[in-house]
């Protein structure tokens, strides 16, 4: 484990460590970040002391699981943080951890290729122990949880949310579906339509009338969220 007491991004220093030979379950914790990032190049509010920044460096072989690891991790968390809040922890295709309709934390998966297969991949993990105070829409855990009991519990999960191969099994869908914040709600991104849930690729599946389509990459917006 590394610790840092503050640092630009918990991701850009796992990489840094895996390119020299840094096995697979190495953690990398900071009390806080300067340039924390979430989503395509989205910033991601990392005060001091608010919440877990964290960044796991595993080494797959599995491509295929690549492509569902930041569902995977979440769906993995969720439970994991259910014992700290006062009610359950919901997930947010494709990367979202929410309590109500407010945000707690966020997952950012990066990989990096050899020869055509992953070499390692670094997954980022956000979660607001407090609200942040730049953020209307986050919230956090529960009064009086501390950081180190959810580190505990965070941590296995994502390691064994790591080491699943292939694509997601019939329980994995359905477990997602019973904590999918948007399953019904009408949605604007990434098209005009209904959320109908994921399948086992970890594609959106969004109901515009005339067929589902579903979607590998984007972001999803709620009709609420305008």
């Amino acid at each position: 484990m590394v610790v840092y007491e503050e640092i630009g991004s918990t991701l850009d220093a796992a990489h840094a460590l895996a390119a020299d030979g840094a096995p697979a379950g190495t953690l990398i914790l900071a009390d806080a970040q300067t340039a924390g990032r979430g989503r395509s190049g989205r910033a991601w509010t990392s005060e001091k002391g608010a919440g877990i920044w964290l960044t796991l460096i595993e080494r797959p072989g599995d491509s295929d699981a690549l492509d569902v690891l930041s569902l995977r991790v979440g769906l993995a968390i969720a439970p994991s943080l259910d014992p700290y809040c006062d009610e359950h922890v919901f997930v947010k295709w494709p990367n979202d951890l929410y309590l109500g309709k407010r945000k707690l934390g966020g997952i950012l998966v990066e990989a990096r290729w050899r020869d055509g297969a992953p070499e390692w991949v670094a997954i980022g993990v956000g979660i607001n122990v407090r609200a942040p105070q730049t953020e209307q829409q986050a919230t956090g855990v529960r009064s009086g949880a501390r950081r180190h009991d959810i580190l505990a519990a965070v941590v296995p999960a994502i390691r064994r949310a790591a080491q699943r191969t292939g694509r997601l099994d019939e329980m994995e869908v359905a477990a997602f579906a019973a904590r999918d914040l948007a399953l019904g709600q009408k949605c604007r991104e990434p098209a005009d339509g209904v959320v109908r849930g994921i399948d086992s690729r970890g594609s959106l599946l969004v109901d515009i009338g005339s067929t589902t389509l579903a979607v590998r990459t984007g972001s999803l917006v709620l009709t609420e969220e305008q």
